[in-house]
């Protein structure tokens, strides 16, 4: 059976919630399995000012359930096409939105979200995502989050502000701010959580001046003398979850980075199930070899996304399922970059059905 909000048509609006849908067989159209488009004439069904943002479609018992966006960064496609040109390419290889990589504002001073115009930039690409039917789901701050020098972690932390407000602009609801960890971990673990918790607590009066979460992320750090990844700031999961319980804000939430916990050792499916559902709201989706953080396509690495895929629906995950795997985008002539694009929008498809599929069924 193939489903879609009824007022897409302009049908009686119910009052029921799951009155909203409808069998497209039952009334004689034909449409996408999975939501109507722009392009066939109807109104979406995959932005975030719909139904709460989510997609909706039929379960295998015939019942409705919310479909989690599929996302992307858009970190090495706009090196190469540029913002704009990159949110046109995500729509058209099949993304539902876009995770806004604001890394160039640590690295390029003429950036369009470091100019004083930032916000006219911000609405800009909010305008070509909605011309494309697609929308901000979240965004990446630049990083590193702090150095270590006063001066600089001050100018740092009014980049990330500024970040959390251009962020807002184009839409997203979420923003990944790595927690600082500029120091050894191993010996500085208890001095960096009274850091991180005074950092992530200065955030929260900007997220309620732009009305966005922001995420903190699950991170490792080098070891140069033995060339290997260790731990550091939230590579464990008992630790995420005290920073996160500390903080006890609305405001922010977890962002778990699947590679990373693979190149710290944890058990992938553990690590979900003991965030669970009200602390894990937002993913960073990529395969590695196990040994270096190669953010590549997932089933070209090592990562067990059977584990990451039940795991995420035992709990009941709510958040979208984004990739952050531009490494493999970058393995191709620029000719053949759309073509793997198409192949990493149907990976990220079919792992977010699987999840989607495997939740249990609401009574």
């Amino acid at each position: 059976m193939k489903v879609c909000p009824a007022f897409a048509l302009g049908l009686p609006f119910p009052w029921e919630p799951r009155a909203l849908f409808f069998s497209t067989e039952a009334v004689g159209l034909q449409a996408d399995p999975i939501m109507f488009t722009k392009n066939k004439g109807f109104a979406s069904c995959s932005g975030l000012d719909t139904l709460a943002g989510k997609r909706y479609t039929d379960t295998k018992n015939g019942r409705l359930c919310p479909l989690m966006l599929l996302s992307t960064q858009t970190e090495a496609l706009g090196s190469l096409y540029g913002e704009p040109e990159t949110i046109r390419m995500l729509a058209k290889a099949g993304f539902d939105a876009f995770d806004l990589s604001l890394f160039s504002m640590f690295s390029d001073p003429n950036y369009p979200m470091n100019r004083p115009d930032f916000r006219d930039f911000a609405s800009q690409l909010k305008d070509v995502a909605k011309d494309c039917g697609i929308v901000c789901n979240q965004a990446h701050a630049p990083f590193a989050s702090s150095v270590g020098d006063p001066e600089r972690d001050r100018a740092i932390f009014q980049s990330i502000v500024q970040a959390m407000e251009g962020a807002a602009i184009v839409g997203a609801k979420i923003i990944v701010v790595h927690p600082m960890h500029h120091l050894s971990y191993r010996t500085h673990a208890t001095q960096l959580m009274e850091m991180n918790l005074d950092f992530y607590r200065r955030l929260i009066p900007y997220c309620e001046k732009f009305g966005i979460q922001v995420a903190c992320e699950n991170m490792w750090q080098y070891n140069e003398e033995g060339k290997r990844i260790i731990d550091s700031v939230c590579s464990r999961p008992e630790e995420f979850c005290r920073y996160l319980d500390e903080l006890d804000s609305p405001w922010i939430v977890g962002c778990l980075d699947v590679g990373h916990t693979a190149l710290t050792d944890e058990d992938l499916g553990c690590y979900i199930r003991q965030m669970g559902r009200k602390r894990l709201r937002a993913l960073h989706v990529h395969d590695n070899d196990l040994r270096d953080d190669d953010h590549t396509l997932p089933f070209t690495g090592k990562i067990d996304f059977a584990a990451l895929t039940s795991a995420l629906a035992e709990i009941g995950y709510e958040g979208d399922f984004t990739l952050e795997a531009d490494a493999f985008l970058l393995r191709f002539p620029k000719e053949l970059v759309p073509e793997a694009l198409g192949l990493m929008g149907k990976t990220g498809r079919y792992l977010a059905e699987q999840v989607e599929r495997a939740k249990p069924v609401e009574e």
